[in-house]
């Protein structure tokens, strides 16, 4: 009998948009008890150095990466320690601070309280989500008139322990979402150079996809394919919603509707259907701009699918194109006012 042996996604397939982690500052270095012991210099004193301080821990947000794996594989992080002061009134080395790199559009929340701590949105925006402990201060420091050779020295802080948990929304303009096999996948490798994996089969896309889409006035707009949601999302069906997440950002929601003959789902209870999981998520899902994409029209022989949803489009006030993302009917239309919609 042949063999079956579990195969293990690489490391660079994965796309990791959580990670909990332990993060640990440094502990500040302790001040340095001495006396100088010089010839020719009967009245020394105290001369002990204060302790360096400890390093923190910063996280940083940097273009270049896109997911969260090293955190995903890296589950501790600590900064090093301040060194102790010396004699001659030497002061200890201060521990460097140790900075984690994550994507631009990471949301920093404290664990134990579950309060957002930072949004790093921008290239460089960065947080101090562990602060380093301050060096002792020597002997030296403590000589007065009144008590020339102190016998005593602070230790340095304690460093300060947290655990983190790291969430990274993508930065998307419009995202794109819609029951399994709605055309999400053809419809982004359509109008970017984005190329997810396209199928005939439900669950093609197991990740989100970004593509960077070209407007005729030199505009530019990002757009996010997420994986397709079925009804009870919510509870773990399907896929979940946990890549719900990456459209919090969007501007506008593009929910594709299968029109074509093919179609398992009935227009309407399609929409129902979305919408239900999206708000269930966030309410405030359903209080962004939507638009409605009829797709596959190019495999539609008979238009009462179409006439349906265009029916219930305009009781609800909801803007409807319909398009083939194989021939390439109505998309430029759609297109031009996804650009507008999203311009800033």
């Amino acid at each position: 009998m042949p063999s079956h042996r579990s195969r293990v996604p690489s490391r660079r397939k994965l796309f990791a948009d959580y990670a909990r982690i332990k993060v640990r500052s440094g502990a500040g270095g302790r001040g340095c008890v001495s006396y100088r012991r010089e010839k020719y210099v009967p009245k020394g004193g105290a001369d002990g150095g204060n302790g360096g301080a400890g390093g923190s821990v910063v996280i940083q947000a940097e273009r270049n990466l896109h997911t969260l794996i090293d955190q995903r594989y890296q589950k501790h992080y600590r900064a090093a320690n301040g060194r102790a002061g010396g004699g001659n009134q030497m002061t200890g080395a201060c521990g460097p601070d140790l900075v984690i790199p994550v994507p631009c559009g990471t949301l920093i929340r404290d664990a134990a309280t579950g309060e957002i701590v930072a949004d790093l949105i921008e290239h460089g925006d960065s947080v101090r989500v562990a602060q380093g402990g301050r060096g002792g201060k020597g002997n030296a420091h403590f000589v007065s008139a009144t008590h020339q050779t102190p016998r005593f020295a602070q230790p340095g802080e304690p460093s300060e322990t947290r655990d983190i948990i790291l969430e990274l929304k993508l930065l998307a303009d419009v995202g794109i979402v819609g029951l399994p096999n709605a055309g999400k996948s053809t419809f982004l490798s359509r109008i970017s150079a984005a190329r997810p994996k396209i199928a005939d089969y439900p669950f093609t896309t197991l990740t989100p996809h970004l593509g960077v889409v070209q407007g005729d006035d030199f505009t530019s707009f990002v757009a996010a394919d997420i994986p397709g949601l079925m009804e009870g999302a919510h509870e773990g069906a399907g896929l979940g919603d946990l890549f719900l997440r990456h459209i919090e950002r969007c501007r506008v929601l593009l929910h594709l509707v299968d029109v074509s003959d093919a179609a398992s789902e009935d227009p309407l209870k399609a929409i129902v259907t979305v919408e239900k999981e999206l708000g269930r998520y966030h309410p405030d899902l359903l209080r962004k701009r939507r638009v409605i994409g009829a797709s596959k029209i190019d495999a539609m022989a008979d238009d009462a699918r179409l006439v349906k949803l265009t029916a219930y489009c305009q009781q609800e006030s909801l803007p409807l194109f319909a398009f083939s993302s194989v021939t390439g009917t109505g998309v430029a239309v759609l297109l031009r006012r996804l650009s507008e919609w999203v311009a800033p």
